[in-house]
């Protein structure tokens, strides 16, 4: 109760930090819409001192705040399977980032160091610790303990810390320059990432959000053959979903493959990325998990772009929804080998230097039920040393009734079924270190999983949400 009360005044003075800090600008700066961030426009930029550039460092971060509105009524406080801007009517601080950074030069004339960490707190730190081994065993449905590096620092289901980044880089030179990362790090798979600034939707996709890896613990090295074609080939550890969201104390002595490869246009205009994971689960189950993820961009105009992504992914012999009904429970007999698979198409247009709007289509197919089951919050917060599925310090919450109610998650998992989405939204930067990003959201699926009531049952295949959030940039 107290920790929860510490991190309710943090979030409260770190707002009202943001907003005094905002309302500062116009009268600190007379550069203020020009700066490239938040500190420049202050006039206090750590990375201008003479120490900072002389060694290739820089400090930087970001605030992001939302705000969701259901417009389903009925619904338990979470917006369904959707997660990061997860809550009903509840503003969020989603991410409170910063980071620190020593970029390498890559070329093939001298070797370089560097590397970055970053820390995170807020709501979405949830979804990015790295939980080394999920709260059940795969194979075997039985509670495991999960990993030890961010996942239980600090906070509740609401609010907590990750550190998503933690990794040495080193250009070796080697023909045009390797560059290799060695650590923890985000994944290099995929569409749309975790850190906000870097998305054009405020809203995430299902094959982002259950369909993809979020960090990897391990190496892998990227080289660039020419101006249109580069490749990444490693190995990543510290799980038991094959390299996914690894950490490093569990399953060290199973690696899994990562790679790919990228194609550029001679103008730029049109590239063409795959990225893969491969390999054994953990140490006790040489079990195969792996994944695709095929990502074509295309720049119709200057100002008009299409972005179309398809993953697909496996996981051999897993405790499955569908398995749970044909066994008429859990266990051996709830195994089967589960796939999941999407496509996503984005069109952005940018009406000025500082609008834009776009729109997203997707469609994901959890067909063994096995990715997605309730809301994600919930079972990111699963305590593994209970096999009750009681979620870890949210005493009261309502992850605890909708996990363990007679149509919970666990009694009543959510078997396979299709998920569908479309958003509308803008992205308008009003200054170079300020974006607002209103959004609305449809979503649809085959089976009740939205408006889902305190015991877990759901009633509505539709939802529809509207999202704002503001992302300041430091």
């Amino acid at each position: 109760m107290k920790n929860t009360k510490a991190l309710r005044n943090l979030r409260t003075r770190t707002c009202a930090a943001g907003l005094l800090m905002l309302g500062a600008t116009s009268v600190n700066a007379d550069n203020w819409q020009d700066a490239s961030g938040l500190m420049g426009a202050l006039g206090i930029d750590p990375n201008e001192k003479s120490f900072m550039k002389d060694n290739n460092l820089k400090l930087g971060g970001w605030l992001e705040t939302s705000v969701s509105v259901n417009a389903n009524s009925t619904h338990n406080g979470f917006n369904g399977p959707v997660t990061f801007q997860d809550r009903d009517s509840q503003f969020q601080l989603n991410q409170l980032n910063f980071y620190l950074q020593k970029a390498v030069n890559v070329s093939g004339d001298s070797f370089d160091w560097g590397g970055r960490f970053d820390f995170m707190f807020g709501s979405d730190a949830i979804f990015t610790q790295a939980y080394g081994n999920g709260a059940y065993n795969p194979f075997t449905g039985n509670a495991q303990p999960r990993g030890n590096w961010d996942l239980h620092l600090s906070g509740d289901q609401n609010y907590g810390i990750a550190l998503p980044n933690a990794y040495a880089e080193f250009n070796l030179p080697i023909g045009n320059g390797l560059d290799v990362k060695a650590g923890h790090f985000y994944t290099p798979l995929g569409y749309e990432v975790v850190t906000s600034p870097d998305n054009f939707f405020v809203s995430k996709p299902y094959t982002m959000q259950y369909g993809e890896p979020f960090t990897h613990t391990g190496a892998y090295g990227t080289y660039a053959f020419n101006s249109n074609w580069s490749g990444m080939a490693g190995a990543v550890t510290g799980s038991s979903t094959g390299g996914w969201d690894g950490n490093f104390d569990r399953n060290l002595g199973t690696w899994s493959f990562l790679g790919g490869g990228t194609w550029t246009s001679d103008d730029t205009g049109t590239s063409l990325n795959l990225t893969t994971t491969l390999g054994p689960q953990s140490d006790n189950n040489n079990s195969l998990w792996g994944i695709y993820s095929l990502v074509g961009k295309h720049n119709f105009t200057d100002k008009l772009h299409f972005i179309i992504q398809h993953d697909h992914g496996f996981a051999e012999k897993v405790q499955t929804a569908n398995g749970f009904y044909a066994n008429n429970g859990w266990g051996e007999g709830a195994r089967q080998n589960a796939e999941w698979y999407g496509i996503n198409s984005y069109l952005i247009y940018d009406a000025t230097d500082k609008l834009s709007a776009g729109l997203r289509a997707e469609w994901f197919r959890d067909n063994n039920g096995y990715r997605v089951n309730g809301a994600g919050r919930c079972a990111a917060g699963l305590n593994s040393s209970v096999a009750t599925g009681t979620a870890y310090n949210t005493g009261g919450s309502q992850c605890n009734g909708w996990m363990n109610g007679a149509n919970g998650n666990f009694n009543s998992p959510t078997p396979g079924t299709n998920y569908y989405g479309l958003t509308a939204g803008l992205n308008y930067k009003a200054t170079k270190w300020l974006s607002l990003r209103p959004n609305m959201r449809l979503d649809y699926s085959d089976e009740k999983v939205f408006g889902v009531n305190a015991d877990g049952q759901g009633n509505n295949r539709t939802q529809f949400l509207f999202t704002a959030d503001a992302v300041v940039t430091f």
